[in-house]
């Protein structure tokens, strides 16, 4: 088994790509050691001293570090990861696999332009973030301001910022007039 690995624009996160899927349906997000029991993969990599965050994507798997450098790291995070998927056992536990991430709030009479938000994020803004070994999420509208949840390597990045107001926040406003902000939650 062969593990590709990539830089993030957030140095602080890694991508790992197991040339396997990794799991089906939402990303999933682990920022801490008691969430992770949920998956046994992000289990063992918070076994390795240093991995703050686990984001588990389709197909790679961006570990976040709190302290220690990559080249001390990589070799176990890597160790770990091909341990897992030649053992066999699965990356989420059942009642995981089937979680969903939290409810958005919005009004009802919002419906419409969430549907628009929430298609412009999944085709053009997702697709392009999920490259850089993250995920951005709609996770509600009120009063003009588009709140989003930021994961994995857009969790913590130094130019997550620049994507959200320059990137994101100017596509909505373009096709969406009634928004008129862009906010991480």
């Amino acid at each position: 088994m062969f593990i590709q690995t990539e830089a993030t624009p957030n140095p602080a996160t890694l991508k790992f790509l197991p040339g396997q899927p990794v799991v089906k349906g939402a990303p999933r997000d682990f920022v801490t050691h008691e969430a992770a029991q949920k998956s046994p993969l992000a289990a063992q990599l918070f076994e390795v001293k240093g991995v703050a965050g686990v984001f588990l994507g389709g197909d790679f798997i961006t570990v976040t570090k709190a302290q220690g450098e990559w080249q001390h790291l990589k070799p176990a995070i890597l160790g770990v990861i091909m341990e897992h998927f030649l053992s066999g056992a699965p990356v989420l536990e059942e009642e995981a696999a089937e979680a969903v991430s939290g409810e958005a709030t919005f009004s009802p009479e919002h419906a419409g332009i969430v549907d628009t938000i929430k298609e412009l994020l999944d085709t053009r803004v997702r697709p392009a973030v999920a490259q850089d070994g993250g995920d951005i999420t709609f996770h509600g509208f009120r009063d003009g301001v588009v709140y989003l949840n930021m994961k994995g390597s857009c969790a913590g990045c130094p130019s997550s910022t620049a994507t959200l107001k320059h990137g994101i926040e100017n596509l909505l406003r373009h096709f969406i007039p009634e928004v008129s902000e862009v906010r991480p939650v």
